[in-house]
């Protein structure tokens, strides 16, 4: 290595690949032909959560170690995102989709951004995604709140934007770099010593709202996010989600509600939950109707099956733990009460299951 070459920040590159064809090969393809002179490229690692569709095979990295884990089961995002990261020691981690594709400048346009006293303050990085013409696709996010939702439940973030904002940031609105709330989780670099800070993702996100929750917490502790105009990847998006069917609508429904009580305030998580059981459902039963789609109404009442499923196991799990607590508990004086604000969010039901 030349001594310049010391100067010059090194990513681990982590995968997560669920069925995801041929575009993983593509992936890996791009990472080798992209101009690495300004980030270095330490390490490949694919996690594979048991695909079944041989994409897998006749993986190359030429000239970047390439390291392969092989989940015998369906981990999650979140929980495989962890398993790659603690693969490598690089100074920064980049949490890449298999559908997506890098530009041969996009990792320059990264480690130029790096070494600026702009990114001093940066913990989360992004770039712009784009479709195979070019255009502008999502690229970045507000943080989700109960105005956020209710406006894309019943349509009002597209009549009244400017009272029920959208929760992904329009064109018009990421044609300059800058701080945003969230950067979608298809390119997401981060500095590994906050990523370790944070404990990484929380697994008990097995799909949607990871990366979110990570940028939130990551954004309380001053650690910003931000958005790269200049790093441009090419993203198909949903090569692998679009496979799930159902189980996509339910594993949204679940990571949002999870999301919501671990922070928003309590008043608000819980009425989040009684829309996403009336006008939600409604909404999405009316509009599959509307369209004659009978595919789209058995996917929905899939997905709400799903997600009551999963409450029921909630609600089972808090009164089975209260009833123990209550016949096991010790006679004597009652205990102090204790103040919500210094209650362990952790050992909210809600927090206990996927």
């Amino acid at each position: 290595m030349t001594p310049g070459a010391r100067t010059v920040p090194a990513a681990d590159i982590v995968i997560v690949n669920w069925n995801a064809g041929r575009h993983l090969g593509e992936c890996l393809r791009s990472i080798v032909r992209a101009d690495r002179s300004r980030l270095r490229v330490a390490r490949i690692v694919v996690v594979d959560n048991a695909s079944t569709d041989g994409s897998l095979h006749g993986l190359t990295t030429s000239g970047i170690p390439l390291d392969v884990v092989r989940n015998s089961g369906n981990r999650g995002f979140g929980a495989a995102c962890n398993q790659g990261a603690a693969r490598g020691d690089s100074d920064f981690v980049l949490f890449l989709n298999p559908d997506t594709e890098l530009y041969p400048d996009t990792l320059r346009a990264v480690g130029d951004f790096l070494g600026t006293r702009a990114a001093e303050g940066v913990g989360i990085c992004g770039g712009r995604m784009v479709d195979e013409r070019g255009e502008p696709a999502i690229s970045c996010s507000r943080f989700p709140s109960l105005r956020i939702f209710f406006g894309k439940m019943t349509g009002l973030d597209r009549l009244a934007p400017a009272i029920f904002p959208p929760h992904h940031l329009l064109p018009e609105e990421t044609t300059a770099s800058g701080p945003v709330d969230q950067v979608i989780g298809a390119f997401f670099l981060l500095r590994r010593s906050l990523f370790e800070e944070l404990g990484g993702f929380d697994e008990r996100y097995f799909l949607y709202f990871e990366e979110t929750d990570l940028a939130l917490r990551a954004r309380r502790r001053n650690r910003r996010s931000y958005y790269l105009y200049e790093a441009r990847v090419h993203h198909i998006g949903q090569v692998s989600s679009a496979q799930l069917g159902g189980r996509r609508l339910r594993y949204s429904l679940c990571s949002r509600s999870l999301y919501a009580f671990r922070h928003w305030p309590r008043p608000h998580a819980w009425l989040l939950m009684a829309l996403t059981l009336t006008v939600e459902l409604t909404a999405r039963v009316g509009r599959a109707l509307l369209r004659r789609s009978l595919s789209e109404c058995r996917a929905t009442l899939s997905g709400y099956g799903g997600y009551l499923s999963w409450l029921c196991m909630i609600a089972t799990h808090a009164f089975e733990r209260r009833f123990l607590e209550a016949t096991t508990a010790s006679p004597g004086p009652a205990a102090p009460a204790v103040s919500a604000r210094t209650t362990d969010s952790t050992k909210d039901p809600l927090h206990a299951h996927r």
